[in-house]
């Protein structure tokens, strides 16, 4: 798959390995997808970002909101507010900047994790309650066991409906073109199981060329599937694991359209 690909967190299993090679030889390609984030801070070069004012987060104890298949890699319990508001602090900082150290970011992380707190909005935060939902853009990779982290270096953008159950996944190189992957997803408290159904190339300004992936429609997504666990919702952020037992975090984005130019 490249070098980037052979230095990939676990977490890009799920999804963005499908994509890693693109960028094993210029993990900093001048991208120019146009996105708008929600609002107000200075992004990378690559796209306009936003975000919203921020509200005071609740952290609640739910005994029984377990997803006992995946028992969660650290011990849940529950944390002060105040130390959850201060880790919030510190990933929307990251996402604004990408100036927040590593060893930072995974000490958020792990406070989010342990939070437990209460999944019951999350679905309607994430996906919006219209097609075509909410999209997000992956700002940062950490591997299994939050043994280490790297801000993603792509512009990637992943859209949830949580009316129709649908994902896709687009990574977006600028005037090179754009992959993206379109499926199903299921959700179970707050575990989020995917599949795939077909994958789209662009190179350019060239016409898109769509494969399907195979992928039969008559069964829903299960745990046997691609997954993610999601440990926290909000309208600026979400963080979550993956089925191969790394965690990322995302930043709300609205995607607009991606400009070429030659």
């Amino acid at each position: 798959m490249g070098s980037y690909a052979s230095s990939s967190p676990p977490f890009l299993v799920s999804s963005f390995n499908y994509v890693a090679a693109f960028n094993s030889s210029n993990p900093k390609l001048p991208l120019k997808t146009n996105i708008t984030y929600f609002p107000s801070f200075r992004p990378p070069n690559y796209c306009h970002l936003k975000f919203p004012s921020v509200k005071k987060t609740n952290a609640t104890l739910d005994e029984k909101d377990q997803v006992d298949p995946y028992p969660l890699l650290v011990q849940e319990q529950q944390q002060p507010d105040s130390e959850v508001e201060e880790s919030l602090k510190v990933l929307k900082k990251a996402a604004k900047t990408r100036k927040v150290s590593v060893e930072e970011i995974l000490s958020a992380l792990s406070v989010m994790e342990k939070a437990k707190l209460d999944p019951s909005g999350f679905l309607e935060t994430l996906g919006g309650t219209e097609s075509p939902g909410r999209t997000w853009m992956l700002i940062f990779t950490a591997e299994k066991q939050l043994k280490g982290g790297r801000y993603f270096p792509l512009t990637a953008v992943q859209r949830f409906d949580a009316a129709g159950k649908r994902i896709e996944n687009g990574v977006y190189l600028g005037p090179i073109g754009c992959l993206t992957f379109e499926g199903r997803f299921s959700w179970k408290k707050r575990m989020l199981a995917f599949v795939f159904e077909s994958i789209r190339f662009q190179i350019g300004n060239l016409k898109p060329l769509e494969i399907s992936l195979g992928q039969k429609n008559d069964r829903e997504p299960c745990n046997k599937d691609p997954f993610f666990i999601w440990f926290y919702i909000d309208e600026e952020i979400a963080v979550a694991r993956g089925r191969s037992g790394g965690t990322a975090f995302w930043c709300r984005c609205r995607f607009v359209t991606t400009s070429y130019s030659f």
